[in-house]
């Protein structure tokens, strides 16, 4: 047999300081252990979890029909939407662009709707901590309220293919 067997008395138990990284590590594992499930409902950071069937034919016919009712403007040839204070607003990603450009409006809480056309997606919100994977098949909805102004860069995190980093779009927020 090519892998002998260790020679009797080969394991020690840790001693001196190798003991104590072992139990700082060990301590370090039961705190992050309580700290996910408080974080889960404490931490405000989670999504609302709701999601619809849809097929990406529907979707897509979800989108056109809110950009024609609230196109305010174009920017690069993309249309700026801006949807109703308290309404729903439609983001639909695509190898490999967000589609269309939202303008939204500061303090306003919208009903974010998005679905993916393609493969999955990941929905980036930049510079904020904002991440959430956008899956075809799915219209998920996410209860957002801007609490700030500005121009906000939307990208996919989510490997999409070889545009990849060309997928991004924009949230103006006013």
């Amino acid at each position: 047999m090519s892998i002998d067997c260790p020679p009797p008395g080969w394991f020690r138990a840790p001693g001196g300081a190798e003991r104590a990284w072992v139990g700082l590590a060990l301590a370090w594992c039961v705190v992050m252990t309580i700290m996910m499930p408080f974080w889960h409902f404490r931490g405000k950071q989670n999504s609302t979890g709701e999601s619809y069937a849809v097929t990406p034919a529907q979707f897509a016919e979800r989108v056109g029909k809110f950009v024609d009712a609230h196109q305010v403007g174009e920017d690069e040839g993309w249309p700026v939407v801006e949807p109703p204070p308290g309404g729903d607003a439609y983001l639909q990603a695509q190898m490999w662009s967000w589609y269309p450009i939202l303008k939204l409006r500061k303090g306003q809480t919208y009903r974010l709707h998005m679905s993916s056309m393609d493969l999955q997606h990941g929905f980036a919100l930049l510079p904020l901590n904002m991440n959430f994977q956008v899956m075809p098949g799915y219209d998920h909805v996410l209860t957002i309220t801007p609490t700030q102004t500005g121009e906000f860069q939307v990208i996919c995190n989510e490997f999409c293919g070889i545009g990849h980093h060309l997928m991004t779009g924009k949230l103006l927020v006013e």
